[in-house]
């Protein structure tokens, strides 16, 4: 039988106050993940600032609320726990089967990577599990508006900022057409788009070029990233066929 009193136990004065601290760790996490990102979004990678700010947050949440085992369980911790019952190690199992369960939904196509995000924030869902049955309410309902409100309007913030996009090209050749490298480049150039050398392979089929290469914006064309660039590959002499994707690596 659950008493009143036990209820109101998770909103007194010194539980507001450990939610409070909680929440200041919380938010102060986030702006860290967010300047942290920027510099992978800056780059085109796919683990940009809405990821890193998912990830530090939520590991903020699950470490915090170790500092503060007078208060979990609306205080009474101790009594409830026991000398024998260890809850970290509860929480270091709920944290690594997560893991696994976000490893699955990150996938991979060529040079494209999706899914990141949305690992980060079911990683941030566990985290805001083992806030609430620790007790933490109010810490535990913060995280959740502060993860939304990043999932919801990170992408417009990331879109606003100067960054460099990635995409990644396929190109084919009509028979017997060489694409020199340095011919490349300078198209690539012209278009406003830097031609990344590391990433090149060719390959060569019935005497037909197929070369695949990515390529970063020197500015950020918003939605135009793509079309901006395909709309003028088909001024390349000897071009039978391409594609263009984005390359988040």
């Amino acid at each position: 039988m659950i008493e009143t009193e036990q209820l109101l136990r998770y909103w007194t004065l010194s539980q507001w106050q450990a939610n409070l601290l909680v929440l200041m760790h919380l938010v102060g996490a986030g702006l860290l993940g967010l300047v942290l990102g920027y510099e992978r979004t800056f780059h085109g990678r796919a683990a940009g600032m809405r990821t890193y700010a998912l990830v530090c947050m939520a590991s903020t949440g699950v470490i915090v609320l170790l500092g503060l085992p007078h208060q979990w369980f609306g205080g009474t911790g101790e009594a409830v726990i026991g000398p024998l019952v260890d809850p970290t190690r509860v929480i270091q199992g709920v944290v690594t089967g997560i893991g696994f369960l976000c490893a699955g939904v990150i996938m991979r196509e060529g040079m494209n990577i999706s899914g990141l995000t949305t690992a980060a924030s079911l990683w941030a869902a566990s985290a805001i599990g083992v806030l609430l049955g620790m007790g933490f309410y109010f810490a535990a309902i913060a995280l959740t508006l502060l993860c939304a409100t990043l999932m919801m309007w990170g992408a417009r913030l990331e879109g606003s900022l100067p960054s460099h996009p990635a995409i990644a090209v396929q190109l084919q050749g009509r028979p017997g057409r060489c694409f020199e490298q340095a011919e490349l480049v300078a198209f690539t150039a012209a278009l406003g788009y830097d031609f990344a050398p590391g990433s090149l392979s060719i390959e060569c089929v019935d005497d037909r070029q197929e070369w695949r290469f990515v390529c970063t914006a020197q500015r950020n064309y918003q939605d135009e990233t793509l079309s901006r660039f395909a709309s003028r590959l088909p001024e390349l002499p000897g071009l039978a066929s391409y594609r263009v994707m984005h390359a988040r690596n």
